[in-house]
């Protein structure tokens, strides 16, 4: 017997199997990504997107349609992360704005999906078709076509599906760099990923609906002294094993782990086994990880202390909320220098985050709420967090709130720098926007599987050096693929040359880069900060 309408308990099953399915297949989402960084993250940033709103679903109390829809729609606009995030997340609000019966047919599935399809379009500056767009675009044209002729929402659904399946798969045809790397676009695989669980949820199979994570659109709230912390250090540690490690040698070396501490994490993986754990006493955990072999990669951090800190910044903004400003500054950043500098350049409050984790809308709003100023600049510094920044804006209503769509880190930089307080607002964001044009930007980092893109071939282990515009160099060496990937940018446009080296290269490497730098280019200034970035090996502009 044909379905022809289904309740909000159905629709809150198929919301819930559409997340499940996404969440499950994240890090196949994430492989996708056409540049092979260690930070391809359209899976996780779409699953966190949606996990914000199973959150905001799940602590309802009753379920009714409107309710539902609600807490769908803003949820997911406060969770939203990255690009992909913020244009599921538009397309959520889009869909459950076009659902308003208790009992929804074939006719107002199909209005929902034009809504949502039409919303994600209206999010986005410059839509580009081969993305998520078109496939969200398919699906809801599929709907208006076929809703006139079935009212089975079964048929409906397969359908549509169908539809957006083959919209996927040409949009390789659509984007010449996707049918380079030999892949489709990510986000509109997780766009299928949801929709296939969802079907499934219509479809009554079981699903287990426990998640790994649902991260609250609200920061959480600790109690403010270190008594609350019972173990001072978070030690972490890879051990390369050269002795047996069976499954009974991980239960022997979990257990001693948790005499000594909580918060463990002990992998095993081949050859390696990755350790965290929080003590009193790192010591005690490297010398017991010892017995099965050598150390690599050991980090050990004062939690005690970073506590003591983090109670400083917050003092320091509940101090910035009392006096109120014309003008504040927000930064999205990671790495101590790069931190400290934004910090010396004026920044009110820095965003933790960036390539590694771009920072939801819900962290935006937080960080606007903590600066006490009428007019607020943004600097997002990452091309994948613009979106997210701009979906802040339009749900603050009580300032002003102007975003700079700074791509990287030196962009945010030159930005802030050419801020001149005695100008008023507009002038300063045409300042702004201005000088950021004039940046060039190239970042060294790894990659994280074989692929061929911009017409080299990349294997998994090579040091990449990636432009504004795609990948510059490939090599095995991170100095001279450095060096080429500022030799292939355009290097007779600018007079200076900064460089900033991440966590994982030593303060002696970025001297030898940068001296070799001078050599090359002895008519340019050259200036070396210390970034501590994770990933990225250096990050060089040029201006």
């Amino acid at each position: 017997m044909a379905i022809q309408t289904i309740d909000a308990k159905t629709l809150t099953r198929m919301f819930l199997a559409g997340a499940k399915n996404i969440e499950a297949k994240k890090e196949f989402i994430n492989e996708l990504n056409v540049f092979p960084v260690p930070d391809g993250d359209t899976g996780t940033n779409m699953t966190l997107t949606i996990l914000s709103a199973v959150n905001e679903v799940n602590n309802l109390k009753t379920i009714d349609i409107k309710g539902l829809c609600k807490a769908i729609s803003s949820g997911s606009l406060r969770g939203a992360r990255g690009n992909s995030g913020v244009i599921l997340s538009q397309l959520l609000r889009g869909f459950t704005k076009g659902i308003k019966s208790a009992d929804i047919d074939v006719n107002e599935f199909a209005g929902a999906f034009a809504r949502a399809q039409k919303t994600a379009y209206k999010a986005v500056m410059k839509p580009k078709e081969g993305t998520i767009l078109t496939v969200a675009r398919s699906m809801a044209e599929k709907a208006a076509e076929i809703s006139s002729t079935t009212t089975d929402l079964d048929e409906f659904f397969k359908q549509i599906i169908e539809a957006g399946d083959e919209a996927l798969a040409n949009t390789p045809e659509l984007l010449p760099v996707l049918k380079e790397a030999g892949v489709v676009d990510s986000g509109g695989q997780g766009l299928m990923e949801v929709m296939r669980g969802a079907y499934d949820g219509f479809l009554g199979k079981e699903t287990n609906f426990s998640f790994e994570s649902v991260p609250a659109t609200k920061a959480a709230t600790r109690d403010e002294t270190n008594s609350e912390i019972a173990f001072g250090y978070c030690t972490e540690f890879i051990i390369l094993l050269e002795s047996r490690f069976d499954l009974e040698e991980e239960a022997a070396l979990k257990s001693y782990l948790a005499s000594i501490g909580d918060s463990i994490v002990c992998v095993a993986d081949d050859d390696i086994v990755k350790i965290h754990v929080h003590t009193n006493d790192p010591g005690l955990a490297i010398q017991k990880a010892l017995c099965y072999g050598q150390l690599s990669r050991i980090k050990i951090d004062n939690m005690r202390e970073e506590h003591q800190e983090t109670l400083a910044k917050k003092a320091s903004v509940q101090k910035q909320k009392q006096e109120r400003k014309n003008t504040g500054f927000i930064a999205v950043s990671i790495g101590d220098g790069l931190n400290e500098i934004f910090h010396e350049l004026g920044v009110d409050y820095i965003i933790e985050g960036g390539q590694t984790m771009n920072p939801s809308t819900d962290d935006m709003l937080t960080a606007i709420d903590s600066v006490n100023a009428d007019h607020i600049f943004i600097f997002p510094n990452n091309k994948n967090i613009v979106l997210a920044a701009n979906q802040a804006k339009t749900l603050t209503k009580d300032k002003d709130i102007i975003v700079i769509p700074t791509k990287n880190i030196p962009q945010g930089i030159t930005a802030i720098i050419n801020y001149v307080a005695e100008k008023d607002i507009d002038s300063n964001e045409e300042l702004m926007l201005d000088a950021i044009k004039s940046v060039q930007t190239g970042q060294v980092t790894y990659a994280v599987r074989d692929t061929q893109i911009d017409g080299k071939e990349i294997h998994e282990g090579n040091i990449i050096g990636i432009g504004d515009k795609g990948i510059l160099s490939v090599g095995t060496d991170i100095t001279e693929t450095a060096i080429e990937m500022v030799s292939r940018m355009d290097c007779d446009a600018g007079e200076l040359i900064s460089v900033y080296y991440g966590e994982d290269t030593t303060e002696e490497n970025a001297n030898a880069f940068t001296a070799k730098l001078q050599e090359l280019y002895p008519d340019y200034d050259i200036e070396c900060h210390k970034g501590g970035q994770p990933v990225y090996y250096y990050v060089v502009s040029i201006e």
